[in-house]
């Protein structure tokens, strides 16, 4: 069957990023000469509705200076890959349509430079979140949850989504964890983590589940605003995802996937991601159609 019309593409440009008062994201893209963007993927295959759409979500830093808080010069170069959770989203929805899989997906890509100039967030600034929480900027070099806190509030706001999973190139603190072997997985579902670390095997990637529990999430604490954006020093992988899981509604089954260790190496982009999601999501399939298969 044809699949025309079952692929929407829009981008929200930063006018419509205001009205949908995504304060962290706009604090990140303020140092920058350029405009921040928000793309919107959405795939629906005809013998599916568009309810309950699994919801995938890529770190788009274009360019990633620290901000204020500046990085050293070296390997600064490589910071170009900082937007390879956002190149794995888009990946994903191409390979999804060429392969015309039964599902519904929506991709969200938050999209921007993190650059220093005039008017740039400095560390001691509050901002207001899309959620309605007030963040601390301590450091201005961990932006990537800033801008990835607001698309899951966007994904809560404009769909009923069955999951959220987000991918980034997150923090140094995974890649102290696990090296460039294994891309670090967080999640507060079982079921989740099972599923995604089964069909990363599958097709020959790697992922270590790392702890997002209280004792972590209590690590995260400010005088000045609901959150800060890092929290005490120490197990700073699993912070940073305590930090994305508090914007996340109880009962929506929720991943993260740290991809700093992994999204790149001397050769140059790895793809990493891709295949899991695909993979996964085919899993996905085969599981619903046979629980249909039981009903009927």
């Amino acid at each position: 069957k044809s699949l025309k019309n079952v692929v929407s593409y829009s981008i929200l440009e930063k006018e419509h990023i205001e009205n949908e008062a995504m304060g962290a994201f706009l604090a990140v893209a303020k140092g920058s000469s350029q405009n921040p963007y928000f793309a919107i993927l959405e795939y629906c295959h005809p013998e599916c509705t568009k309810d309950d759409p699994v919801v995938i979500i890529g770190k788009g830093i274009t360019f990633d200076s620290g901000g204020i808080s500046i990085k050293s010069a070296a390997n600064m170069n490589e910071m170009k890959y900082d937007m390879c959770g956002a190149a794995a989203v888009i990946a994903t929805m191409h390979a999804i349509t060429k392969l015309r899989l039964k599902v519904s997906v929506v991709a969200l890509i938050p999209t921007c430079e993190n650059l220093l100039n005039g008017e740039a967030v400095k560390p001691g600034d509050v901002v207001t979140s899309m959620s309605g929480k007030t963040i601390e900027i301590l450091n201005t070099d961990a932006e990537g949850r800033l801008i990835l806190c607001d698309a899951i509030a966007y994904a809560q706001e404009h769909y009923n989504p069955a999951m959220i999973i987000d991918i980034a190139t997150l923090t140094g603190a995974c890649v102290g964890a696990l090296g460039s072997h294994y891309t670090g997985l967080f999640t507060n579902d079982e079921s989740l983590a099972n599923r995604l670390i089964g069909s990363a095997e599958t097709v020959d990637e790697k992922m270590w589940r790392l702890p997002m529990t209280k004792e972590y999430d209590e690590q995260l604490s400010s005088k000045f605003a609901d959150i800060p954006n890092i929290g005490s020093p120490g197990a700073g992988a699993s912070v940073a995802a305590c930090f994305l899981a508090r914007f996340v509604k109880k009962d929506i089954p929720y991943a993260h996937l740290d991809i700093a260790g992994t999204a790149w190496n001397s050769s140059g982009a790895t793809g990493v991601g891709v295949k899991a999601f695909v993979e996964f999501l085919m899993t996905e399939v085969s599981s619903n159609e046979e629980d249909d298969t039981e009903e009927d």
